[in-house]
């Protein structure tokens, strides 16, 4: 039976095996109650946490969240990664217009669904510092805002009209290349713009040693300050649901912990800086 003073809390995260477990009901706590809200596509979750704490929690974009506490947004990290996974197969260009690789990137229109999109982080990351491609003689083409208001895109990147799709432009031509997300378009004319990008991916994690996390879990500050121990019970929540559905293979894609998941931060945060979409003081120790 509930318990009727249990404490309830709304929260927003993806389906992942490492989730159902809470979402079925199969992992509970007697005074915690978890409220789930379902947004489809889950990155439209991202906006309203960080800019009305529309949730008292929620899985969010690690871009997102560095951008939210470069700015004083009032979110509260805790180590729970939920989405991790290879990106070298995200940025696709069409066969049948030309032949890309990174070393064609430079003096090209490249599209991503928002600048700040942290997919697209990790890939220009990858595109500059393992393959030297200049980041500079790209011009940007976006379709969204970012999810922090304060945060506006650097210099040079353009926006595209409200009333165009990246893909249909990158099909024809409007555009040389595109990042996706987790949603890769299933056309067989559009191909990886990094060759063989599962071998690309298997040889970046031999030299890291880490899975690219996109998305971590926050609350809001007010939630964090008002009831420490809900919080706390709901990383057990969390961690519970992890260990019941451990990792398929040898590869971790959600890793928990602070120090198992410091230098996939310290990388991104990196990243993030040379993109100039965080101030450079922005530090792991600041994260939490």
């Amino acid at each position: 039976m509930a318990n009727p003073a249990a404490t309830t809390l709304r929260i927003v995260l993806g389906d992942y095996p490492h989730t159902r477990p809470l979402k079925r009901g199969e992992i509970t706590s007697p005074w915690l109650k978890l409220d789930f809200i379902e947004v489809t596509p889950l990155y439209q979750a991202f906006k309203p946490m960080v800019r009305e704490h529309a949730y008292d929690a929620s899985e969010m974009a690690l871009v997102t969240y560095f951008q939210s506490k470069d700015h004083n947004k009032g979110l509260v990290l805790l180590a729970a990664a939920m989405l991790a996974r290879f990106q070298h197969g995200t940025i696709l260009f069409n066969t049948e217009r030309h032949k890309l690789t990174p070393n064609d990137l430079p003096g090209r229109r490249i599209g991503v669904r928002s600048y700040s999109q942290t997919t697209g982080v990790w890939l220009r990351g990858i595109l500059q510092n393992d393959y030297g491609v200049d980041l500079s003689g790209v011009q940007w083409v976006t379709f969204e805002d970012g999810h922090v208001a304060e945060a506006g895109d650097p210099p040079g990147v353009i926006r595209a009209r409200a009333d165009r799709d990246i893909t249909t432009m990158l099909i024809a031509g409007e555009l040389d290349a595109a990042i996706y997300g987790a949603a890769l378009p299933k056309d067989p004319r559009l191909q990886s713009v990094i060759p063989d990008p599962d071998g690309a991916a298997r040889n970046w994690y031999s030299k890291h040693a880490l899975v690219p996390v996109n998305h971590m879990v926050v609350v809001t500050d007010e939630f964090a300050r008002s009831n420490p121990p809900a919080v706390a019970e709901l990383y057990r929540l969390l961690e519970e649901a992890r260990k019941a559905a451990p990792p398929a293979g040898p590869i971790d894609t959600a890793p928990f912990g602070k120090e198992n998941n410091r230098r996939c931060l310290d990388l991104l945060l990196s990243y993030c800086a040379q993109q100039k979409l965080i101030s450079s003081r922005l530090k792991f120790e600041d994260l939490w």
